[in-house]
C-alpha cells in the first residue's frame, strides 16, 4: 500500500467547492483524506511539504494534436503524453487529423489503446465528422461513439455544407456527444497567412479576416438552435465572435466556446519579425480582440481554455512565414502562460483559471469533473504560482519546438502531476 502525504499545501478545487490550506493523503491511487491544518497523528507515508504550493484537479485539454498515426516525425502519442503530463494535464482530447483520419472505430481504439499503454495521460479521441475529413459524407457516428469517440469534428476544416452539418448535429443529439466546429469560412480566409489588419499590410502578407471566423460562428449557432445540438466552438479569437456566443448563451442555447493561452497572450503585432512560431489558426488578432477574450473568460461567455497543441517539425517551421504550416505547441506552457497573463497581470482569480482548465472542459464533454474529495481518484496537479521560469526549447518534452514562449519568462509552474495517484511528472531539481 503506497501512501503519499502532502502537508501545508493550499487545496483549490472549484468543482468541489474546496479552498483550504492543510493536508491531503493519497492511498493506493485514491484520496484518503483532505483537511485543514496539520496531518493527523499517526499518519505514515512519503511526505511532501507543500508550503507555497497549490494542489488542483488535473487539467483537461479539449484540443491537442498528437499526430499519430501518420505524422510521427512531428509528434507521437508517447511524446505528446509526456508533454501533457509536464503541463499538468491528466486528460487530453486528441483531434482526428491523423493519417488516415480518425473516421473508423479502429482508429479511435488505436488512440485509446496506445495512450493507455504509454500511461502518462488519459486520451479521449474525437472522431472525424466527415469521411476522410473531406466535408462531403457523414461517418457512422454510432460506431465511432461506441468505440470511445467523445466528440464529432473535422478539426481545422469547417463543414461548408450546411445540410451535412445539420444532419451531423441531429445525430450528435441522439448520441449525446458535442459537435466541435472550427470557425473558419475558407472562402473568406483562403490563402491568408495572418490576421487581416494594419500589421498584415505593413508586412506585405495576405490577411485572414475576422469575418471568416464570425460568419462561421453565426451559421453554426443557427444550426445548433435548429437541432438542439451541443455546439462547442474552439479557439475563439475575436470580439465579434464573443458577442455572438454571448448572445446565444443568453438565449439559453447549448453553445460553449474556448480560447487559447496564445490568443490571450499575444496579438498580430507579434508577427512583425516574421517568426513562424506566431503563425497559427485562427491567427493572432488585435489588442481589442485580446481584451474581449479576457472579458469573456471572466464573465463566463468563454467556458474553457485549451492548449490547441499543434506540433510541427523544425524543418517545416523554418520555412518562410507564407509557406510554414499553421500551429504552435502549448501543452507544457498552457497553465504558466495563462496564469502569467490572466492572473498575475490580469483580472482572473486563480480558482477561475483552474476551473477553466479542469472542471469546465470535462462538463463540455458531458463528463463529471474530477474533484479533490475523499474517495476520488488522485488525478491532480501541484503548481507553484510564484515560480518564475524561462521557457527553453531543449527542456520541452514535446517533439515540437514551435513554441511562441521560447525565451519568455513566465510566472507559475507545474511541479508535479498524478494520474490515479501515480506520478506522471515531477519537476527536476534544476527545472
Amino acid at each position: 500500500m503506497e501512501t503519499k502525504i502532502y502537508e501545508n499545501i493550499r487545496v483549490l478545487d472549484p468543482a468541489g467547492g474546496t479552498d483550504l490550506v492543510g493536508h491531503v493523503i493519497v492511498v493506493d491511487g485514491k484520496i484518503e483524506a483532505v483537511g485543514e491544518g496539520p496531518v493527523p497523528e499517526g499518519a505514515t507515508g512519503k511526505r511532501t511539504d507543500g508550503t507555497g504550493l497549490v494542489m488542483a484537479p488535473g487539467f483537461f485539454d479539449l484540443r491537442a494534436h498528437f499526430r499519430e498515426p501518420g505524422f510521427e516525425d512531428a509528434e507521437t502519442i508517447a511524446s505528446g503524453s509526456a508533454a501533457a503530463a509536464a503541463g499538468g494535464f491528466t486528460d487530453v482530447v486528441c483531434m482526428p487529423n491523423t493519417r488516415p483520419a480518425a473516421d473508423t472505430p479502429g482508429a479511435i481504439l488505436l488512440v485509446r489503446e496506445r495512450g493507455a499503454r504509454v500511461g502518462l495521460a488519459r486520451l479521449h479521441p474525437a472522431a472525424a465528422l466527415s469521411k476522410g475529413m473531406e466535408g462531403e459524407t457523414m461517418n457512422e457516428y454510432g460506431d465511432l461513439v461506441d468505440a470511445g469517440a467523445v466528440a464529432l469534428t473535422d478539426d481545422v476544416v469547417w463543414i461548408a455544407d450546411s445540410g451535412l452539418m445539420r444532419h451531423a448535429m441531429e445525430y450528435s443529439v441522439m448520441l449525446g456527444v458535442p459537435v466541435i466546429s472550427h470557425p473558419e469560412d475558407a472562402t473568406l480566409s483562403r490563402q491568408g497567412f495572418m490576421h487581416e489588419g494594419s500589421w498584415s499590410t505593413r508586412l506585405g502578407l495576405r490577411g485572414l479576416p475576422a469575418a471568416a471566423e464570425v460568419s462561421a460562428v453565426a451559421r453554426d449557432i443557427e444550426l445548433a438552435q435548429l437541432t438542439g445540438a451541443s455546439l462547442h466552438i474552439p479557439h475563439v479569437s475575436c470580439r465579434s465572435s464573443v458577442q455572438l456566443i454571448r448572445a446565444a448563451r443568453d438565449r439559453g442555447l447549448p453553445v460553449t466556446a474556448e480560447t487559447t493561452p496564445h490568443h490571450v497572450f499575444f496579438t498580430h503585432e507579434d508577427c512583425k519579425t516574421y517568426d513562424t512560431h506566431f503563425k497559427m489558426k485562427p491567427p493572432l488578432r488585435t489588442e481589442d480582440d485580446r481584451e474581449a477574450l479576457v472579458e469573456a473568460l471572466v464573465d463566463g461567455t468563454l467556458s474553457a481554455i485549451s492548449s490547441d497543441h499543434a506540433p510541427h517539425t523544425v524543418t517545416a517551421k523554418e520555412r518562410t512565414f507564407a509557406h510554414a504550416p499553421f500551429g504552435v505547441i502549448g501543452l507544457e506552457t498552457a497553465f504558466a502562460a495563462a496564469h502569467d497573463r490572466l492572473v498575475v497581470r490580469g483580472p482572473l482569480a486563480l480558482g477561475r483559471l483552474i476551473e477553466l482548465m479542469s472542471a469546465a472542459p470535462a462538463r463540455i464533454l458531458g463528463k463529471s469533473p474530477v474533484t479533490l474529495s475523499k474517495g476520488a481518484a488522485a488525478d491532480l496537479v501541484i503548481i507553484d504560482p510564484g515560480a518564475s521560469w524561462v521557457v527553453e526549447a531543449d527542456r520541452l518534452r514535446s517533439q515540437g519546438r514551435n513554441c511562441p514562449w521560447i525565451g519568455h519568462s513566465l510566472t507559475g509552474r507545474v511541479v508535479e502531476t498524478l494520474l490515479g495517484g501515480r506520478e506522471t511528472f515531477s519537476l527536476p531539481p534544476n527545472g
